[in-house]
């Protein structure tokens, strides 16, 4: 299968400029394509997975995947997807997100390859050393502004208003894949739908600039069955980054997506192939509540990101939280799993009565409330059900001589912490 049937068989083809001429450039031999990741923040988040993940596709078909880390692009702000003019950040600012983010670009592409290595580069690169005057005269002559203004990314921000700088930024991005047709041969440009306008304005500047022709496409925007941005939760936004984002907050992520949602993202965010995909889906109908296929899916995603020892340490976290053996992790698990639960911390008490904790660290309102809760049966200490409301705990009933994990009710959990005299 080339790549452009199985980015449709998956769902993730959404606009081409050209599938008969771009099909037929892929079988004549290896192409290069690029897609370019501007340095918003200091590390790249799951929105931009999905494009990282095409750039590997292409690769494991035996094309040459570009990264362009848009160091010069990033300061200037692209509108696209925006109601509002961005926030622009310093030269100093760019430069260390585009450093941090070629590095992270660096682990998901293989640049060792003797058939087809990945590269990545730098947009800087070019648009640092351009002068205003010939760079209007030779490349800006071939924007007519009606069609800037008729692109989506342009016409959505007429009314709030946009900058001569962002509106810019469609020619900076066009001269982009003209330099990178130049450098290296790049005939692919690829991107997510809100690119469209940016794509397609730089395979014109190449044909009426050079003659010759280059190709666009673009992935679709994706959003949760639920209407929820990809990526977005309470918490804040899923990020690469394991010190922004845990590996084990990155796998409750996905295994918390929703059933109308997981076999569209095993289909978008792995490499399982459309059968086996198919053979979760009928565990999805069949058994649901097993959620066998979110489990599958978080692991692939996790190990792809943060490596399969990382995924196979969340999938622990997630066991021992959810069914018990809690004293199987290790003390880096325990902070990492209970990172969001409330904490208390204690200081050389040994032992505690179980009914004064439980009022010390607001896990019961009041000692006659921590009696009825611990002889109801609502309250479990490292997966042990207390019934004794005159329960001492002492130094053997800490986890790692530090840690105890009390649960009041079924999903409530309560970290307690000794901490240094």
């Amino acid at each position: 299968m080339n790549p452009i049937e199985d980015l449709e068989a998956r769902g993730l083809l959404y606009q081409i400029t050209d599938r008969q001429g771009l099909e037929q450039r892929l079988l004549a031999g290896p192409t290069a394509l690029y897609i370019g990741f501007d340095p918003t923040a200091d590390s790249l988040h799951i929105g931009n997975l999905l494009q990282i993940l095409l750039l590997r596709r292409f690769q494991v078909a035996g094309h040459h995947p570009i990264a362009v880390v848009g160091g010069g692009t990033g300061l200037v702000g692209d509108p696209s997807g925006k109601s509002g003019e961005r926030k622009l950040n310093t030269v100093d600012v760019v430069e260390g997100f585009t450093d941090k983010i070629r590095r992270q670009l660096e682990q998901y592409l293989d640049f060792s390859s003797k058939k087809n290595p990945a590269r990545v580069v730098n947009n800087y690169e070019w648009l640092g050393k351009l002068e205003l005057i010939p760079f209007l005269r030779d490349i800006g002559k071939f924007f007519p502004i009606g069609t800037m203004l008729a692109k989506d990314s342009v016409k959505s921000r007429l009314e709030a208003g946009i900058s001569f700088t962002e509106f810019s930024y469609m020619v900076l991005q066009a001269y982009d894949f003209l330099q990178l047709k130049r450098r290296y041969g790049c005939d692919l440009q690829a991107g997510g739908s809100d690119q469209w306008g940016n794509i397609t304005a730089g395979v014109d500047l190449i044909r009426r600039e050079t003659g010759e022709t280059a190709y666009g496409l673009t992935q679709p925007l994706i959003t949760l069955s639920d209407g929820k941005k990809l990526g977005k939760t309470e918490q804040g936004t899923i990020w690469l980054d394991a010190r922004l984002t845990t590996p084990y907050q990155f796998y409750q992520y996905w295994i918390n997506i929703p059933d109308e949602d997981v076999i569209i993202f095993l289909r978008f965010f792995t490499f399982l192939s459309i059968d086996e995909i198919a053979d979760l889906e009928k565990t999805v109908n069949d058994r649901p509540w097993e959620r066998i296929a979110q489990r599958r899916l978080a692991e692939e995603v996790t190990a792809l990101v943060h490596g399969s020892a990382a995924a196979e340490s969340a999938q622990r976290i997630s066991n021992a939280l959810f069914y018990g053996n809690l004293s199987d992790l290790s003390p880096e698990e325990l902070e990492e799993g209970l990172y969001d639960v409330p904490s208390h911390e204690l200081r050389g008490q040994d032992p505690v009565p179980l009914v004064s904790l439980l009022v010390e660290a607001n896990i019961s309102p009041s000692k006659r409330r921590a009696r009825e809760d611990i002889t109801n049966g609502a309250i479990t200490v490292n997966d042990v059900r207390m019934r004794d409301s005159d329960q001492m705990l002492m130094l053997t009933d800490r986890i790692a001589n530090r840690y105890m994990i009390i649960r009041r009710g079924k999903n409530k959990y309560y970290l307690i912490r000794w901490i240094d005299k």
